[in-house]
C-alpha cells in the first residue's frame, strides 16, 4: 500500500507543480488545440488552448514509475505501451499543430503501429509474463482457449480501449476524470490478488494520481488539452492493464463510459448510411447532449458518476470472482 501511495502522490505533485511551465511553454511556442468546424459552436472559443498535456501526464507517470517499480514483467508491458501509444498520441499532435489543422497522422499508419503495439503486448503478455492464451468469462467463471487468436483479441482490446478514451477526450476534464475511475477500479483489482500484481497495483495508482494532477489544469474551464498524446497512453494503459490481469471482458463493464462513447459514434455511423438520418444531433455522444443545451459541467459531472457505477459494478464482479 506505501508504494501505491507514494507513487500517485508522486505522479500528482509532479503533474501540479510542472503543469503551469509546460503550458507557458506551449502558449509561447503556439502549440494551441485546433477545433473542427462542424464542432459544437461552444467550442470554438476553445481554439488555441495548449495541448499535448499528455507529455507531461507521461512524465509525471514515467519518474515514480522507474523509481519504485521491481521490473516485473507485467507492470513493465502496461507501461510499455502506454509509451508506445503515447508516442503515436505526439506523432499524431505534432502532425496537427505543424500543419495547422484538426486531422493528423493517415488511418493506416496508425492501424499499423497499434497492430505493432498489440503484438508487443502479446509476446510479453505470453512469453514473458507466461499468461494462458485464454479468455476468462467472470460472469459465470468460464475460460475460452483462443490459441492462434489471442492476439487479435489483444489487438481488439488495445484499438477499442484507445478509440474509446480518445473518443471521450472532447470536453474539459471527462477522459481525464473517466480514465482515473476505471483506473481506480484497476488499483483494487490488482491489490486484491497480491503476489505479483503489487507492481500493477502500484502502476494504477501512478495512473490515477497523474490522472487526477492533470484534471487540475484540465478541469472546466481547461488551461490545458492533454491530445491524443495523453488520451492513446491512457486507453493503452487501461487495455494492457485488463489484458496483464485477465479481465478483457470485464473491461466492457469497467470502462462502460468508453464503451457508450465509441457505441455512439458507430450506431450514428451505422445509421446514417442506412437512412441518410442521425440517431444522436452529434456523436460522440457527450456533444448530444451539448447541443440539447445541457452545460459542459453538468454532461461531465454526470457521466463522471456513470463511469464510477459502471467501475463499481465492475470490481464487485471481480471479487466475486476470484472469492473475495
Amino acid at each position: 500500500m506505501g508504494r501505491i501511495l507514494i507513487g500517485g502522490t508522486g505522479a500528482l505533485l509532479i503533474c501540479i507543480f510542472l503543469s503551469p511551465k509546460f503550458i507557458q511553454f506551449l502558449r509561447v511556442r503556439e502549440f494551441g488545440q485546433h477545433i473542427r468546424e462542424d464542432g459544437p459552436e461552444g467550442h470554438h472559443q476553445k481554439a488555441g488552448t495548449p495541448t499535448m498535456g499528455g507529455v507531461i501526464l507521461m512524465l509525471a507517470i514515467a519518474v515514480p514509475f522507474l523509481i519504485l517499480t521491481s521490473w516485473e514483467w507485467r507492470s513493465m508491458g502496461v507501461f510499455g505501451v502506454a509509451i508506445a501509444c503515447a508516442l503515436l498520441g505526439f506523432a499524431d499532435d505534432y502532425t496537427k499543430l505543424s500543419k495547422r489543422r484538426s486531422l493528423g497522422l493517415r488511418a493506416r499508419t496508425k492501424l499499423i503501429v497499434t497492430i505493432a503495439i498489440s503484438l508487443g503486448l502479446w509476446y510479453i503478455a505470453r512469453h514473458e509474463a507466461h499468461l494462458q492464451s485464454t479468455l476468462r468469462l467472470r460472469f459465470v467463471d468460464y475460460q475460452i482457449e483462443l490459441g492462434p487468436l489471442y492476439p487479435v483479441l489483444i489487438y481488439l482490446v488495445v484499438a477499442g480501449t484507445t478509440s474509446g478514451v480518445n473518443l471521450t477526450d472532447g470536453l474539459d476534464g471527462l477522459a481525464a476524470g473517466c480514465a482515473a475511475i476505471v483506473l481506480l477500479a484497476y488499483v483494487g483489482i490488482t491489490f486484491i490478488t497480491g503476489g505479483s500484481d503489487r507492481d500493477l497495483a502500484m502502476l494504477s495508482g501512478i495512473l490515477v494520481g497523474a490522472c487526477i494532477g492533470f484534471l487540475w489544469f484540465n478541469a472546466f474551464p481547461a488551461t490545458i488539452f492533454m491530445g491524443d498524446t495523453g488520451s492513446l497512453a491512457l486507453g493503452g494503459a487501461i487495455a494492457a492493464m485488463a489484458v496483464m490481469t485477465k479481465t478483457e471482458i470485464l473491461l466492457i463493464l469497467l470502462g462502460g463510459i468508453f464503451v457508450l462513447e465509441a457505441m455512439s459514434v458507430v450506431i450514428q455511423v451505422i445509421y446514417f448510411q442506412m437512412t441518410r438520418r442521425r440517431v444522436f444531433l452529434m456523436a460522440p455522444i457527450h456533444h448530444h447532449f451539448e447541443l440539447k443545451e445541457w452545460s459542459e459541467t453538468k454532461i461531465i459531472l454526470r457521466f463522471w458518476i456513470v463511469a464510477s457505477i459502471c467501475a463499481a459494478i465492475g470490481f464487485t464482479l471481480y471479487r466475486q470472482s476470484v472469492g473475495g
